[in-house]
């Protein structure tokens, strides 16, 4: 796989792909659907039967569970085969995070320890370090945690006053402090602790065993949702640390902390689709069981629409997901066959599709509370007891919005993403959005030329770009460095470019779909056009709405209303019966009783 031939991360604004080259959820093979079908026959013996339990936070049943998992070889799917792992690719590994995604409280220390937890040490650990802990930690023999998060220091993970001293004899690190929110704190064996050495202003790392003299861990927090993950503060006090335990160089900290997290977010992405899909099968099971007026609720417009949304909303998610991770997977074969590690490789190709990590997380969070709430609507007045299984789905949900960055913070980094690679010349940006600026008037004397049905959605989601890059190229030229500060409008673009990337990934799905359809010789596609004619007809309206915000915000008069103008025809799309359209789709669904798109 040539560099030229992958789009580069925050590319997909400038540049199309070619249908061919994209991945799509329908391509995976065998091998990859037999371990997906172990993960969901653990979950369904091992999981679902105790979800009462494990929200209970029974002792000792967590970690049990997590150590089954290991014991089955899920929990070193992506950790290489000399270590004990399966050695499996990202695509692989993300399908597999979809599949545990499901499984409530479960997942969360199930990702936690397979992610966050592991990877600090797999791919920053030296020798030594990776073959002491990562064969016990993908065996399920050891669980793992990651500790960053203090009473001061959220999302500004940086300005943390956790503290590390080099003992006068150079043999240990002495470390002081206080972390908090740490998933699986009240049972993790090993520990990823983030602090500073000395005056040093940027954060290191440490592995840090539970068992060492001055670790204390407070009792379990009380929690919203995921009950039955283990959430915790763990104090440091005068805990002696091996030299040798120091992960990666010194003052690395925050760049493995940054790297890390871009993992986790694109992994986040994969997850909530577990637990969307699920959630859509309890609301269709529900509707196609519940009566009323003499009739199933399944029949209701009322209800349909939201059984049409729920799928709409899964189906581009994860569309997205699998077209972001299968560049990444591109861009790591690249990287190794340039001679790179395989952790170095995984670590760059993550950071390279930063912006795609935040946008998925994004995309992904909302995308689920959504589905959660309306989960529960379609339930009425039993959707808000306890004793209904979509209750637990909806406290659960809320977290995704926090984890790995709040969608706040990830909004904001992918706009500061896309305009710093831009003044670094790794991307066109400017050049591209000059140019569409120069030619507002040209494209508002354009006629529309009617053309086939993927052609005519290509252009529309050209025309999505041509959007986002106008206000990009205005709003830079008119703000200059003081861009950074306007955080609202950074908001409305980083709105429109989701938008545009879940309808990007759909359209090149079902085309892709088409295709694969017509050579196998399978019936045609019509539900999944629909699907698609809705995602693109509502997302004019947003990308609209977002776009004349931002630009209603830093200007006025004449250049106002040119840019009005050039936004209303780059959002102009063609009228769509969104009745019949989500008619049909949430009767797809209402037929199988199940998810299956």
């Amino acid at each position: 796989m040539e560099q030229d031939k992958i789009l580069a991360g925050g590319e997909f604004l400038l540049k199309e792909k070619s249908v061919g080259s994209t991945f799509i959820p329908e391509e995976f093979d065998e091998e990859q659907k037999m371990i997906i079908q172990t993960c969901e026959d653990f979950l369904e013996a091992e999981v679902f039967p105790n979800l009462d339990r494990i929200d209970n936070q029974e002792k000792g049943l967590m970690p049990e569970l997590l150590s089954k998992a290991g014991e089955l070889g899920l929990l070193g799917i992506s950790i290489p085969e000399e270590y004990d792992g399966f050695d499996q690719s990202f695509l692989t590994s993300m399908r597999a995070n979809e599949a545990i995604g499901s499984a409530h409280s479960y997942s969360v220390a199930f990702m936690a320890h397979t992610g966050i937890g592991t990877l600090p040490i797999l791919y920053y650990g030296n020798e030594e370090q990776k073959q002491k802990y990562i064969p016990k930690l993908a065996s399920g023999e050891l669980k793992a945690a990651y500790c960053l998060t203090e009473p001061g220091a959220g999302s500004d993970a940086n300005s943390g006053k956790t503290r590390a001293t080099l003992s006068e004899d150079g043999k240990h690190y002495i470390l002081n402090g206080q972390k908090m929110w740490i998933t699986n704190g009240g049972f993790a064996d090993i520990q990823t602790v983030f602090a500073k050495i000395d005056n040093d202003r940027v954060l290191s790392a440490f592995i840090v065993e539970r068992n060492w003299d001055g670790v204390v861990i407070n009792p379990e927090e009380k929690k919203m949702g995921i009950k039955g993950s283990s959430t915790t503060q763990v104090f440091y006090n005068d805990v002696k640390i091996p030299a040798e335990n120091l992960l990666g160089t010194r003052g690395q900290g925050f760049r493995i902390a940054l790297n890390i997290l871009h993992i986790g977010r694109i992994k986040l992405g994969a997850t909530v689709l577990g637990a969307a899909k699920r959630t859509i099968g309890l609301s269709v099971n529900y509707a196609n069981e519940r009566k009323q007026f003499g009739t199933l609720i399944s029949n209701f417009g009322a209800i349909k629409y939201k059984l049409a949304e729920q799928v709409i909303k899964t189906f581009s998610t994860e569309s997205a997901v699998y077209a972001a991770s299968k560049d990444i997977e591109d861009t790591i074969e690249l990287y190794l066959s340039k001679g790179m590690s395989k952790g170095e490789a995984n670590i760059k190709a993550c950071a390279q599709y930063a912006i795609e990590c935040a946008l998925l997380k994004v995309l992904g969070s909302e995308s689920l509370d959504y589905i959660s709430d309306e989960a529960v609507q379609i339930y009425g007045g039993m959707g808000f007891s306890a004793e209904a299984p979509v209750d637990r789905g909806y406290r659960d949900s809320r977290i995704n919005r926090i984890f790995e960055g709040t969608n706040e913070i990830n909004r904001l980094l992918m706009v500061d993403t896309v305009l710093k690679r831009a003044m670094k010349g790794e991307i066109d940006l400017f050049q591209q959005a000059k140019k569409v600026v120069e030619e507002l008037n040209e494209t508002l004397e354009q006629e529309y030329v009617i053309k086939n049905y993927f052609e005519e959605k290509r252009d529309y989601i050209q025309n999505f770009k041509n959007a986002i890059l106008m206000i990009l190229g205005v709003g830079t030229e008119k703000f200059k460095r003081k861009f950074v500060f306007e955080q609202e409008i950074w908001m409305n673009i980083s709105d429109m470019i989701i938008q545009l990337y879940a309808a990007e990934s759909t359209l090149y799905r079902v085309e892709k779909m088409e295709i694969l359809k017509e050579d196998s010789g399978l019936n045609g596609i019509g539900v999944y056009k629909n699907i698609l004619d809705v995602l693109i007809y509502d997302a004019a309206d947003d990308i609209y709405k977002n776009g004349a915000d931002a630009i209603n915000s830093f200007t006025k008069g004449k250049e106002q209303q040119l840019l009005l103008k050039a936004l209303t025809k780059f959002t102009r799309v063609s009228a769509v019966n969104v009745k019949e359209a989500r008619k049909a789709i949430a009767e797809k669904l209402i037929d199988d009783n199940r998810y299956n798109f």
